[in-house]
């Protein structure tokens, strides 16, 4: 539960959201009229071969491409066209494109509940898969989560005041909020910053530019201003009627206040370069809550409702999926999830801010970026 204060008077200023790229107009699929029989092949125009082949779903325009496995455009194709109608079934909460037990690419539809009817089980020539993540919420922490990532207490408690200059991985938040965490410190220029997601420092939209943040987050002891260690400078807002890509926000500090690695029980500094999510891909993370874990890319170009307080559900297209479960909990809003091991390890992936007992979800790092017109202060 969001640890939310009194109603605040209207936001004297926020920055304006940039432009999030509108949905292509989708026909209606075949099988929307008779639910759960299985559809002929429909044909690709070229268009949208074009399209998809750029693969959008995971990389900023920015950033090249990886090489993608055989039928990854054709699922995503698929999945794309199909997933307004997949949402409107009760019970889905989402879609994205992985890999099938057998290796193909694969749609992926994601359920509340293992009740739920009516999705078929191919869409275009492309197999289905339903599994059941439970509801996704943001990450923030809520009263209950404790610490335990993968199986172990982190030997550093990422939930204490830490000496300034901070590690990023560490816990912060608004005031008004209950505790996420540093993702990294980015910059541009000479002036430095503190990346963390919007519902962490800027309280879902809630808060004022120039807002203190605080380390630890209030949840964890911090007392505005004694624990300040910078101020809300950007945020980009969370649409509850349309489409999202991220769920970030910066806030102003200095190398005094703020440093650029992560405790000695970490994977360390990221690298400056960010580099795109791809199937399979070995990625890590250090968060408030479950310190160092570890996990894969299961999915991209996910398509996801989340929840950030009862009733209040946003949606987000092009995000990356990580297994397992255990990757994240509430509170690891906010972690910078980068490559484990590899020439590009240590490289910045995602900014996770969502997630269940069985996923993890991350904005892709490069539209964060790029929204700020920041780069990751690393090696």
């Amino acid at each position: 539960m969001n640890a939310r204060g009194s109603a605040k008077s209207p936001r004297r200023a926020t920055v304006p959201a940039s432009q999030v790229p509108e949905g292509d107009a989708r026909r209606r699929p075949h099988w929307l009229a008779a639910l759960g029989t299985a559809t002929k092949g429909l044909r690709l125009s070229l268009g949208v071969l074009a399209a998809v082949g750029l693969l959008a779903a995971v990389v900023s325009p920015a950033f090249a491409q990886p090489a993608s496995p055989p039928g990854l455009q054709k699922a995503i194709a698929a999945q794309e066209r199909h997933t307004n109608a997949l949402l409107a079934i009760p019970g889905v909460i989402g879609t994205a494109v992985g890999l099938g037990a057998s290796g193909p690419p694969v749609v992926k539809v994601f359920t509340e509940s293992r009740a739920v009817a009516g999705v078929p089980h191919v869409l275009d020539g492309v197999p289905v898969v339903v599994e059941v993540t439970g509801k996704l919420v943001a990450r923030h922490h809520r009263p209950g989560h404790g610490a335990g990532g993968d199986g172990e207490a982190p030997a550093v408690d990422p939930t204490a005041r830490f000496d300034r200059p901070v590690p990023i991985g560490v816990s912060t938040g608004h005031p008004e909020i209950t505790a996420g965490t540093i993702g990294a410190r980015v910059k541009q220029g000479n002036v430095v910053y503190a990346l963390s997601n919007n519902h962490v420092y800027a309280n879902t939209n809630d808060a004022t530019v120039g807002d203190s943040v605080l380390q630890p987050g209030p949840f964890d002891g911090g007392v505005d201003p004694d624990d300040a260690i910078g101020t809300l400078a950007a945020f980009h807002e969370i649409d509850f009627g349309g489409d999202n890509v991220i769920d970030a926000a910066i806030a102003l500090s200095s190398t005094a206040d703020l440093g650029r690695a992560t405790p000695a029980n970490g994977y360390g500094t990221p690298r400056s370069t960010p580099v795109a999510a791809v199937l399979t891909q070995r990625v890590q993370k250090y968060g408030r809550t479950t310190g160092l874990t570890s996990g894969r890319v299961d999915a991209v170009n996910a398509t996801v409702n989340i929840e950030y307080n009862p009733g209040q559900v946003a949606r987000f297209v092009r995000q990356i999926i990580i297994r397992p479960g255990t990757f994240s909990a509430g509170g690891d809003s906010g972690s910078l999830v980068v490559v484990k091991g590899g020439p590009n390890d240590r490289s910045p992936v995602g900014l996770l801010f969502a997630g269940s007992l069985v996923v993890t979800i991350a904005n892709p790092i490069g539209d964060v970026l790029a929204r700020f017109g920041v780069t990751v202060d690393g090696e």
